[in-house]
């Protein structure tokens, strides 16, 4: 028998913010532990929590950026447990009436567009951080209270290389749009992986295995990619699969039991007394909407189909948005935007990594580059010559115009000049002359090279190529 699984994703966000949820605390990651603490995130007795609006904001904007629904009302409720990293022994969520519902993230697999639907997307609290020593242990409580974003998933995903493009897609719309900087490192981003297998072709789910507190998506992919074969084989040998919490352990490879879940947890949800609920107005969301962004697969087919570029030079330009912007400021412009984004990406972006200078330090503004490339269209130099220009343009900021003036680099277009250094060049290399005349058409390239070695790369190479065939065909 063939089984499938079937997974579901929740994944913790951290919002970009100044400030937490309930409390003025500042939002920032690296502190020393406890300096960013108050009476209110550490919920001391007769303290009174103010919401963050710019959260609810940003908890809006993802919303819209998600395909979701906003409904008009939204209401907060404790979630009640003892643990120490939760100094209030509650949290702040979303149970019954979040802020988003539903929705959809469409993304790119395989040469073909998936989509993964939403259930929800509803706003709480982080908690803070467990340290554990050989003899002790401590919390840092500075990260509770930060505004976090709860998105959750259907259980529609069925490989590990979904679930690892879904991840990645929605960490793009988030950092495009400004709702998080999803730093992994710095625990801005975490996932919790649901994972059951069936009978392919079934309906019912099987048992539920949840993974927690996933901090990388290819630990994500890893991990599903030991899961799945650990159940089927399981299945397979007719033993049952627990209902319950594993980690996963990334040296090792391997996930491990934590927890049974056969009883779920009793967290006595009720509604916060302390906070109203919350009913946005729609003047309020209208403003909200203005923050909608282009999303980087739309970005990515508008690049592709209005300055034709291909699939690989597209995703460069999704993937660095400032270079894409730099990209856009001359590509309409020019007649071949392909060409363009040659220089952007083979030249332009070469240059950046190599001096570990950023767009905004560079010494030539947008114009520059498009007067480089008119040079070129126009005859006056070469590609060769042009790539010598751009590079002095990059460390001086001089104009292309000058440079070419300045080292007298105007290519030589002139028949009877070129028709010379041909015919010195033939007289030079018989051998490869002869190969030509019986039909080897690379001899040719080889005699062009020598044209353009005593032009000093300044002969027109496609007026080379044809005065040579010409002599050599008599």
């Amino acid at each position: 028998m063939e089984y499938e699984p079937i997974i579901g994703l929740e994944t913790h966000v951290q919002l970009k913010t100044k400030s937490k949820m309930w409390c003025g605390c500042p939002n920032q990651y690296g502190a020393d532990p406890n300096t960013q603490v108050c009476p209110v995130c550490l919920g001391m007795p007769g303290v009174l929590p103010v919401a963050n609006e710019e959260a609810l904001r940003l908890t809006a904007l993802t919303g819209y950026l998600l395909n979701c629904d906003l409904p008009r009302h939204a209401r907060f409720d404790r979630k009640n447990y003892f643990y120490p990293d939760v100094a209030k022994n509650y949290q702040i969520t979303q149970l019954a009436l979040p802020s988003t519902i539903n929705g959809h993230v469409d993304f790119e697999l395989n040469g073909k567009t998936e989509r993964v639907q939403l259930t929800r997307a509803h706003l709480e609290e982080d908690v803070g951080k467990s340290f554990h020593y050989d003899r002790q242990s401590g919390v840092d409580f500075n990260r509770g209270g930060v505004p976090l974003l709860e998105i959750i998933t259907e259980p529609c995903i069925t490989t590990a290389d979904m679930a690892h493009a879904y991840l990645n897609a929605l960490k793009d719309i988030l950092t495009y749009a400004g709702i998080s900087d999803c730093d992994m490192e710095k625990g801005m981003v975490r996932c919790d992986v649901n994972i059951s297998v069936r009978p392919k072709g079934t309906a019912e789910l099987g048992a539920k295995v949840e993974i927690k507190n996933m901090n990388s998506f290819s630990g994500v992919r890893r991990a599903l990619q030991y899961e799945i074969p650990r159940q089927i084989e399981a299945i397979q040998n007719n033993e049952t699969i627990a209902q319950e919490t594993r980690r996963w352990d990334d040296v090792a490879g391997i996930t491990e039991s934590m927890r049974n879940k056969e009883n779920a947890h009793d967290y006595r949800y009720f509604p916060d007394p302390d906070l109203m609920a919350f009913e946005p107005s729609e003047a309020w969301l209208e403003e909200v909407k203005k923050g909608v962004v282009e999303l980087p697969l739309a970005r990515k087919r508008r690049f592709m189909e209005q300055y034709k570029l291909p699939d690989g030079d597209a995703d460069v330009f999704v993937n660095d948005v400032s270079l894409g912007d730099y990209f856009e400021q001359i590509a309409v412009k020019v007649e071949q935007p392909k060409a363009l984004a040659n220089w952007v990406i083979n030249n332009l972006q070469a240059k950046l990594t190599e001096s570990e200078t950023s767009l905004q330090e560079l010494k030539f503004d947008a114009a520059a580059l498009l007067e480089l490339i008119k040079l070129v269209d126009s005859g006056k130099i070469s590609t060769k010559i042009a790539q010598t220009v751009f590079v002095e343009m990059f460390d001086t900021g001089k104009s292309p115009a000058a440079i070419v003036e300045e080292k007298g680099l105007v290519q030589v277009s002139d028949s009877g000049a070129i028709e010379t250094l041909c015919q010195q060049a033939i007289e030079a290399n018989p051998g490869p002359a002869d190969d030509f005349r019986k039909g080897k058409e690379a001899a040719l390239n080889f005699l062009k090279g020598q044209v353009m070695k005593l032009s000093r790369g300044k002969a027109n190479p496609a007026l080379v190529g044809e005065v040579l065939k010409r002599i050599l065909n008599g």
